[in-house]
């Protein structure tokens, strides 16, 4: 694993890790949303690539779009007050959300209530959600070789609109980020998202339980339904059961980025966060370089259903702001 410093010497390595890692997120958002539809499973069981239709990006991509927005015009100066102001401009104009996460929308009415972080998460019903891990890469792009920083940072985000598991969930996935940035290994980029947990939490139990029983199976397909009936929850966008699927996944499957993103964008229930979460990290730690051309140009430029300001968008060109901000320092 390389030190920060040692990343930063290469612009072009941290430029390919940033693409990377943004296109990732937002393959997996897109190709777990896709295999989760009906139409797919009817057609392919399976699947395996996008088909000849139109990608789109849900409310994963176009929130963590929102977190990437706010670190470029902030310039990784990320506070409380910066977060607001990027809800308050693309969030809370909006008077519906198409896709849009619960979690979301909650913190988006609380807003208009004139609750601020952190009672905008924390007085929330659904402040237990994947949505803040969902759009937490960004943070740990930005923070590439400081896991601890990652999970800093990652507090103040989530903050307007998750409490509890909610936060540690979007902790662990930026701490994870963090280190897969810098060529951190499968063990200690999940060694950095447990860091996060809290051992007496709901996220903690499911993880540990998740890891257990792929250890005794001895691989994930004779894992498979065994990990589907432990980690289940009567809400399927629930950060406790999301987040370790996602992790499990990547545990048992990571030599490649599509061999990884394939398995978790299968996974089924909440696919496209499972999947979105497993294509930040993995993107990160392989490189736009190492992924499919065709998946990147195809996921690139979002298609804002959710939030409209997303509509357009060239992630390719906030991968390059992002790597200014990171080689600046």
């Amino acid at each position: 694993m390389l030190t920060r410093q040692e990343f930063v010497k290469d612009r072009n390595k941290v430029f390919d890790k940033v693409y990377g890692a943004l296109s990732g997120l937002a393959i997996g958002d897109s190709f777990g949303d896709a295999s989760r539809k009906q139409e797919n499973r009817v057609n392919y069981a399976v699947t395996t690539d996008f088909n000849k239709g139109a990608s789109w990006s849900t409310d994963d991509t176009e929130f963590a779009l929102l977190t990437a927005k706010t670190i470029i015009r902030c310039h990784g100066k990320l506070t409380t007050e910066e977060v607001v102001k990027s809800w308050m401009e693309d969030v809370v104009t909006q008077d519906e959300y198409k896709r849009g996460g619960a979690s979301e929308i909650e913190a988006a009415n609380n807003l208009r209530k004139g609750l601020l972080p952190p009672l905008s998460g924390k007085f929330n019903a659904f402040h237990m959600s994947d949505g803040s891990s969902m759009r937490i890469g960004p943070v740990g792009i930005l923070c590439a070789g400081d896991p601890e920083e990652a999970k800093r940072l990652a507090e103040i985000e989530s903050s307007i609109s998750h409490y509890r598991d909610g936060i540690w969930g979007a902790q662990a996935v930026a701490a994870a980020v963090s280190v897969a940035m810098v060529d951190g290994t499968m063990d200690e980029i999940i060694a950095a998202a447990m860091s996060a947990i809290p051992e007496d939490s709901w996220l903690y139990h499911n993880m540990t339980g998740a890891f257990r029983i792929l250890e005794e199976a001895g691989s994930l397909l004779d894992a498979w339904m065994d990990l589907h009936d432990y980690l289940w929850t009567s809400s399927w966008a629930t950060t406790a059961e999301a987040i370790p699927s996602a992790f499990v996944c990547l545990k048992a499957v990571n030599k490649d980025f599509r061999s990884g993103v394939t398995v978790a964008g299968n996974f089924g229930r909440d696919a496209d966060t499972i999947g979105a979460v497993a294509g930040v990290i993995l993107g990160a730690k392989y490189g736009a370089s190492q992924m499919p051309a065709h998946w990147i140009e195809k996921t690139r430029y979002p298609t804002g259903t959710c939030l409209k300001f997303t509509k357009g968008i060239d992630i390719k060109d906030f991968a390059e702001k992002i790597t200014d901000i990171i080689m600046e320092g």
